[in-house]
């Protein structure tokens, strides 16, 4: 194990809104502001982002609630953004026709705060009513109103919940589940919901009655209410960890019916079916397969399954969606995605046929469908230098292109291309580049390269277009790599597994590996690599500095976790115990030591440049970890700039100026501390 630096003397930087650390941040923002703000092309580098961000031509993604499609949308003109529906007749147009539900900007000014859109629970069947979640200045911590779509107001004596992590569902039209915070004891030690409470309109809160209770150990606990005509039925749970759960039937008498399969299992239940992904063998099939069973049968203990997707060591499964008589399933051979449409037949057994061709590289992504409604469909097709087209199809009769989204960047002479990296260990690491065009076996000379990455929690990195990145990057003569790295979902529940725990230096080398092959291949160098990453891509870019120093020139890391000691006591950390151990047992703490990215900084070490970035308002990674490591660094004389959000939760932005200034500054650190320029 490497040599750790327990101490910690910026403790004090956990204080979120302390007096003392506020002024700390304050100084470290001007510092940062004075540097990379004042560079030459930045704020016209902020203003093309933004013009971006803020474009009308925009595909407007919807969902469809009866008639009505529906959208949240943010430009220019509507920072906060607005609450609107049209119909698909309107939709068809070029310039629709929208119905504004809620415009947030005047909610913002008439209540004086800072309101975050966070979603909506529209009532079925009659859809004349939503439960709207709004967050305070972009934290995951949201208000509850319910508002009354006919007069676009909010209901007086309606479903109120004050601010928490609050999960709620309409189970009829004057009763819903709850899980909020109701007091001491309510709440699980990650900070969500521990019960499920069912409350009936005009009723306290206080006297919701309880249904369903979890440990405080627990992540949380949730309900969830079927209202399928014909199939109506409540469903209550909890969450273990990440990874494990328990799913029961409650009955009309409240009774609670397990649906028995293992812990670490994902189940997914329409109509008369019950379809199940294991995590781990069960029944004689891989992890990672889809198995499908009867409902109705399953709880009767019959445990016949047919299996609909069977994973192989390069094929995943990337998610299924039903529509009213199909299931439309997604996998990955190689991280591009295929995907077919699968239909239940009348004697057993299930059909399939291809859906949609996708071209090589590229990602296709099932953006809505209603399952209780009908076989409608819409398709997102979208690839790194491809921009995104929407379809909207039936299943079985016609397809049409709903939206082409137009291309924002200048993609003349650049080109896709996937390779392969191999680790320390000797496994494959697949990783894309999108940069200039080395097919025609032209030299070049080794170029300014940024190399993305996150690892962990099951997330796959998929193509897609990316205009900011083009914009900020590809257009100014960059390459951009995406690596598929283990504890990301690419290869199914083994390539996770892989990187769990102990094991999650595995992340790190695969990491390091593409890295190393990008200069190999005479792509880059590592003075003109540079590597971003956030949350717990963060966690891997601060692995990258304090391990892997020599392979880059700079590192971007954003709302990270660097501490890997005190995660857990931090906001929703302990919620991450089963992807990365318990500090508090005595058995994980020294691996969680050897990867903490905090107690490895070194006084003597060489570091490349780095620039971390936070937000004061991100109740999801505590921005302690920023703070305290910035702190460090700058201590020890390494080079360091570090930029706090006030506002915008985890996703560091609440409207489209702030989201392009913040990658202004990170594009502008990247091209001064690679190029010089």
């Amino acid at each position: 194990m490497a040599r750790v630096n327990r101490e910690d003397p910026y403790l004090w930087l956990e204080d979120v809104d302390g007096e003392d650390a506020l002024a700390w941040v304050a100084e470290r923002n001007a510092e940062t502001e004075a540097e990379l703000a004042t560079a030459p092309g930045f704020d016209a580098l902020a203003d093309r982002l933004r013009e971006v961000l803020d474009a009308v031509d925009r595909i407007p993604y919807t969902t469809r609630r009866g008639p009505h499609l529906y959208n949240f949308w943010q430009d220019a003109d509507h920072v906060r953004g607005v609450w609107r529906r049209t119909t698909l007749e309107q939709y068809r147009k070029d310039a629709p026709e929208w119905d504004v539900l809620l415009d947030l900007d005047a909610l913002a000014a008439a209540e004086d705060e800072k309101w975050v859109w966070a979603g909506a629970q529209v009532r079925r069947p009659a859809r004349d009513r939503a439960l709207i979640s709004l967050s305070r200045d972009g934290g995951d911590a949201v208000v509850v109103r319910e508002f009354d779509l006919p007069t676009r107001s909010f209901v007086a004596d309606g479903f109120t919940v004050p601010e928490a992590k609050t999960s709620i569902d309409w189970i009829d039209d004057d009763t819903v589940f709850i899980g909020t915070d109701h007091g001491p004891g309510s709440l699980t030690d990650s900070g969500y919901p521990r019960t499920v409470r069912r409350w009936r309109r005009g009723t306290p809160l206080a006297e919701a009655v309880t249904v369903f209770e979890g440990e405080a150990a627990d992540v949380s606990a949730w309900g969830w209410y079927d209202d399928t005509p014909g199939h109506e039925r409540a469903f209550v749970g909890r969450s273990l960890d990440f990874y494990r759960s328990e799913t029961h039937l409650l009955t009309a008498d409240d009774t609670l019916v397990r649906i028995e399969v293992p812990e670490d299992a994902d189940v997914h239940a329409h109509r008369r079916h019950l379809l199940v992904t294991p995590k781990s063998p069960w029944l004689g099939h891989p992890a990672g397969s889809l198995l499908a069973f009867g409902l109705d049968a399953f709880l009767a203990g019959d445990r016949t399954a047919e299996a609909l997707f069977t994973p192989d060591e390069r094929t995943a499964l990337a998610g299924h969606s039903w529509t009213r008589h199909h299931l439309v399933l997604e996998t990955m051979r190689d991280v591009s995605t295929r995907i077919e449409v699968l239909t239940p037949l009348p004697e057993g057994g299930w059909s399939r046929a291809p859906l949609a061709d996708v071209p090589p590289l590229s990602a296709v992504t099932v953006t809505d469908t209603e399952p209780d409604a009908s076989d409608e469909y819409f398709l997102d097709v979208s690839g790194f230098l491809q921009p995104s087209t929407l379809t909207r199809g039936t299943i079985g009769g016609d397809t049409e292109v709903l939206r082409q989204a137009p291309a924002r960047f200048d993609a003349e002479g650049l080109t896709v291309e996937q390779s392969f990296a191999t680790s320390e260990d000797g496994t494959r690491v697949p990783y894309f580049v999108i940069g200039p065009d080395r097919t025609d076996g032209a030299a070049r000379e080794p170029g300014p390269t940024l190399l993305y990455g996150y690892g962990g929690f099951e997330v796959s990195l998929t193509p897609g277009y990316a205009a900011l990145t083009g914009r900020g990057w590809l257009e100014t003569g960059g390459t951009y790599v995406i690596a598929n790295i283990r504890g990301g979902g690419e290869y199914g529940p083994a390539w996770h597994q892989a990187a769990l725990g102990a094991h999650r230096h595995r992340a790190f080398e695969d990491f390091a590996a593409v890295a190393r092959d990008l200069v190999a291949r005479g792509i880059t160098t590592p003075g003109l690599l540079g590597a971003s990453g956030g949350s717990n891509g963060g966690l891997l870019m601060g692995a990258m500095l304090t391990r892997y120093p020599e392979l880059f020139g700079a590192i971007v890391c954003q709302v990270p976790l660097l501490d890997m000691t005190r995660f857990h006591k931090l906001l929703a950390g302990a919620s991450w115990i089963a992807e990365y151990g318990d500090p508090d047992d005595e058995a994980d703490l020294p691996h969680l030591l050897d990867l903490s990215p905090y107690h490895r900084i070194e006084p003597a070490a060489a570091y490349p440049p780095v620039l971390l970035t936070t937000s004061t308002r991100d109740d999801r990674v505590h921005p302690g970890h920023a703070r305290k490591a910035a702190a460090r660094l700058r201590a020890l004389g390494h080079p360091v700039l570090f930029h706090e959000n006030t506002g915008g939760g985890h996703a560091g932005a609440t409207d489209n100026a702030q989201a392009a200034r913040n990658q202004a500054l990170v594009y502008t650190f990247l091209r001064t501390r690679l190029t010089g320029k």
